[in-house]
């Protein structure tokens, strides 16, 4: 059952651009409708807002989203869930910086800002995690992160997760839940992740205040399903 409100929660959304219009507004929307807060964040190179750029396939004008949030110079534990937006934000996003007069190493693919944002949330079992589409790409520089992990995703994207240690998982709702962990396959599926990743904070909050000052209730416990 999904909960009516979350209670001014905040939630994390990861984005660059060619982003996907439909899936930034759905979560504007219905985190909005469910009494959260919706930040969008980036990297900003030091300015006070950067201007994103939508994905077009079908020749109409690219739309734009103004982001004013870094997610450097903010607390990721202070976030209710931390999402990663679908298509190529994550590879946008994945982007280094070597070490000026030293050649690129595989080694500095970790050092990515929002490769290391995305894996101190996943560090914290109280953060929800979402990944939509091709999402999970945030993540590949650290396979360690995914290994053993149930999850689904775009099929493009399947061979770089599947190397990963990742365990593709099939849904007929085309959405995965392991634990602090909810992906969905592609845009189509939003409403159903966007429903996933709710249940999943709600149950997290039920049980922290159910086992407040006993014991801290296991992320194994939440709901695992698809």
């Amino acid at each position: 059952m999904i909960p009516r409100s979350l209670g001014g929660k905040k939630i994390a959304i990861l984005v660059e651009s060619e982003f996907i219009p439909e899936e930034i507004e759905a979560y504007q929307k219905r985190f909005s409708e469910l009494k959260a807060t919706v930040h969008l964040m980036s990297r900003l190179w030091n300015q006070p807002s950067v201007r994103f750029f939508s994905d077009e396939d079908t020749g109409n004008t690219p739309r734009t989203i103004d982001v004013d949030i870094d997610f450097q110079n903010v607390d990721v534990n202070d976030y209710a869930a931390v999402i990663m937006s679908a298509n190529y934000t994550s590879v946008r996003l994945r982007y280094f910086e070597p070490p000026t007069g030293q050649p690129i190493s595989a080694e500095q693919v970790r050092s990515s800002p929002a490769v290391q944002f995305y894996a101190q949330a996943m560090a914290n079992p109280r953060i929800i995690k979402g990944a939509l589409c091709h999402g999970l790409w945030i993540l590949t520089p650290m396979p360690e992160l995914l290994k053993g992990r149930q999850v689904i995703c775009h099929e493009v994207v399947l061979a770089d997760i599947i190397n990963a240690g990742a365990i593709y998982t099939t849904s007929h709702t085309g959405v995965v839940v392991d634990g602090d962990l909810v992906t969905g396959r592609s845009k189509h599926e939003v409403e159903p992740f966007i429903d996933a990743i709710t249940e999943q904070i709600q149950q997290l909050s039920i049980a922290t205040n159910r086992f407040s000052g006993r014991r801290t209730l296991p992320v194994s416990r939440l709901k695992v399903a698809s």
